[in-house]
């Protein structure tokens, strides 16, 4: 190889490193710009982001002298209560007013007809539909108390629509009804579980003990939704514990209407609860006189032995387990009592005139204390 090639040779090289340090110039220039410009895109967007939520808190016209109506049914959530007022004009977006209930941990909403603005801030609308100041008296209550079988809603639902008993229970137990009901309602409702054969009325244990206002004459449909949907809002705190127990919505809410149907006032309804579940662990028929009443469709102060012989899937006396499903509507205390009954030796129990319950380890004892009542009877 020849000088003149050795110093060609050279001088491409130089020239290739020239080259490859211009390239690396710009392309450092260019992941420069490009950073750059990144970084104000994400100032701008969380800037705008920023602005954008903070006007949507801020009243939406400040200067608006118009007053709506706004009605919140009763179970109505935050992302629906804040879709409800953007849908009305009151808000700006119903997602901000939805995180901010969250952020702030905000709760106590009151369902009712309220009068507001969109001169209104969000933190003013909350405090109003906390304060639960109607602007209109219902027309029409519907109270609900714990324990209420379903022929009986079926009558306090005919007599707010002025229908009969008849026609109420003819909606409520038909199939095509209730499975719109299913769709609109998968979190609680199972169609196995509550369209079974077995299953006496597929809404018994479903429409939850509650007062419900309404400002117009309901339909069925309305009163029938306004229920699930508070079913669904109670339901919906004890989810991770219905679920750690092993328990669906249809179990949760049978063994909790056995227990609002044994339990009178005060008693400890956790022991009975105890008590079913000490029974069932062991294989024991629950033996609770409410099933076998429910079965006759009868209401009877005192359950004869020739009752016991009924032969329907909700006797306990026949059947071992829990019976096919609810047997009346249970409240928020027996709801609890079934998630967490107390750890106990129980396997009877024995309600006495007072009102009080005597519980008993075994069938002796039990014989025993139901010897004395029925002695202190006489």
């Amino acid at each position: 190889m020849t000088d003149n090639d050795k110093k060609t040779k050279k001088e491409v090289m130089v020239q290739n490193m020239i080259e490859h340090q211009r390239e690396a110039k710009v392309v450092r220039k260019i992941v420069l710009v490009v950073s750059i410009i990144i970084f104000l895109l994400s100032i701008s967007i969380l800037g705008g982001g920023y602005l954008y939520i903070k006007s949507a808190l801020n009243p939406l016209l400040p200067k608006s002298k118009v007053q709506k109506l706004v009605e919140i049914p009763i179970g109505s959530s935050p992302m629906r209560i804040g879709q409800r007022l953007q849908e009305k004009g009151i808000i700006k977006d119903g997602r901000v007013f939805r995180y901010y209930v969250k952020l702030k941990n905000e709760s106590g909403f009151m369902a009712g007809t309220y009068q507001l603005s969109p001169s209104m801030s969000i933190p003013d609308i909350i405090k109003q539909l906390q304060s639960g100041k109607l602007m209109q008296k219902p027309l029409v209550n519907i109270t609900v108390p714990e324990g209420t079988q379903l022929k009986e809603v079926a009558h306090l639902i005919a007599t707010a629509t002025k229908k009969t008993d008849n026609e109420v229970l003819k909606a409520l137990n038909d199939k095509s009804y209730v499975k719109t009901l299913i769709d609109k309602y998968p979190a609680i409702l199972n169609e196995k579980d509550i369209l079974n054969a077995k299953v006496k009325f597929p809404l018994e244990g479903y429409l939850y003990p509650a007062t419900y206002p309404f400002y117009k004459v309901p339909t069925v449909d309305e009163i029938v939704k306004s229920m699930l949907d508070k079913t669904k809002t109670v339901l919906s705190q004890y989810q991770d514990q219905r679920k750690k127990k092993q328990l669906t919505v249809h179990q949760l809410l049978t063994m909790a209407s056995l227990i609002e149907e044994e339990a009178t006032g005060n008693v400890d309804r956790h022991k009975i609860s105890s008590v079913f579940y000490n029974r069932i662990k062991k294989g024991m028929p629950l033996q609770t006189d409410p099933t076998v009443l429910y079965a006759q469709g009868k209401h009877k102060e005192r359950v004869l032995y020739q009752d016991l012989t009924v032969n329907s899937p909700y006797n306990t006396y026949k059947y071992t387990g829990l019976p096919p499903g609810p047997i009346s509507n249970a409240g928020t205390i027996s709801i609890e009592a079934a998630l967490n009954p107390a750890i106990t030796n129980y396997y009877y129990f024995l309600a006495t005139a007072d009102g009080s319950v005597i519980f008993s380890q075994t069938l002796a004892e039990h014989n025993k204390e139901k010897a004395k009542y029925i002695s202190s009877k006489k």
